[in-house]
């Protein structure tokens, strides 16, 4: 499943990324690597994640969520 398909107040994990590997590193600065937990907390306009990963929250587009592979 991929975390565009997940559910507001789901936690996830980290399962694949295929994405630019400069969006790659970018996510994984930000602590978002293969095997974190991942919590949706809403939706922005439709388009737009908002995600708590290692207790940062930030917003991400749904072009970058529907290639992040969740468990």
């Amino acid at each position: 499943m991929t975390l565009d398909s997940g559910e507001v107040g789901q936690s996830y994990t980290v399962s694949r990324m295929e994405l630019p590997e400069q969006v790659e590193h970018r996510l994984e600065a930000l602590g978002m690597t293969l095997g974190t937990r991942v919590s949706i907390l809403g939706s922005k306009g439709g388009g737009t994640l908002i995600l708590k990963v290692r207790g940062t929250r930030f917003a991400i587009g749904r072009g970058i969520t529907r290639r992040i592979e969740v468990a």
